[in-house]
């Protein structure tokens, strides 16, 4: 047995704090998961790559705290913070982000986030945010709360950002009216709505106005 692990199970006395860590880049979610792994009351007892295996995982394991990335294949951290947050309530969620987008702390905090740190924090800090998080505290990063404040709200109505976010990959708006159940015309209202509410020159502007805002 390493030193470590002696000292986890001398420490530890079967109270570790169950930990899931969903994070698509893999080099990062194990490198991650080997420093929280030294702590000697945190047990990294889960690992996913994607955003649609997180709910399963958590139940599977039993977790206390949940630790999503925001950018993830099949579903994105905040989706997984928000089906989590509704079907485990109580599970503590710590959202990280590598991109410090206002907008994104806002839709954290919404979808039931307890905490919402940048992703190159210092590993000792993102230990004690996953203890304070399970001793029922709140922990944001101060910059990126500053930075959310000084954003404002997120102007757009959901079906604006759903069909915004539909645009991004160039499709027409005859395609994006098949996609989402919607009428031609419909869909160019919601875009040219979007456009005005983010002071853009057209929608490619548009979407990446709201993926820097973090509204998207």
């Amino acid at each position: 047995m390493s030193a470590a692990n002696s000292e986890k199970s001398q420490g530890g006395g079967g109270t570790d704090i169950r930990v899931l860590l969903a994070e698509d880049q893999s080099m990062v979610r194990e490198a991650l998961a080997a420093l929280l792994g030294l702590e000697p009351d945190i047990e990294v007892v889960a690992q996913v790559a994607r955003g649609d295996e997180v709910l399963a995982a958590a139940r599977a394991h039993a977790v206390d705290v949940a630790l999503l990335d925001i950018e993830m294949p099949g579903r994105t951290g905040i989706e997984a913070a928000a089906e989590l947050h509704a079907e485990l309530p109580e599970l503590k969620i710590v959202v990280l982000t590598t991109f410090g987008r206002p907008g994104y702390l806002r839709s954290a905090m919404e979808a039931g986030a307890d905490a919402f740190l940048v992703k190159d924090a210092p590993a000792a800090q993102l230990a004690e945010a996953v203890r304070k998080v399970l001793a029922g505290e709140r922990v944001i990063d101060p910059t990126l709360a500053a930075a959310a404040l000084a954003g404002g709200a997120n102007p757009l109505t959901d079906r604006e950002r759903e069909v915004l976010r539909a645009a991004a990959d160039g499709s027409t708006n005859a395609e994006l009216a098949t996609a989402l159940h919607l009428s031609p015309g419909t869909v160019r209202n919601y875009l040219s709505t979007a456009i005005q509410k983010l002071t853009a020159r057209n929608r490619a502007d548009a979407v990446r106005i709201a993926r820097e805002k973090g509204w998207l």
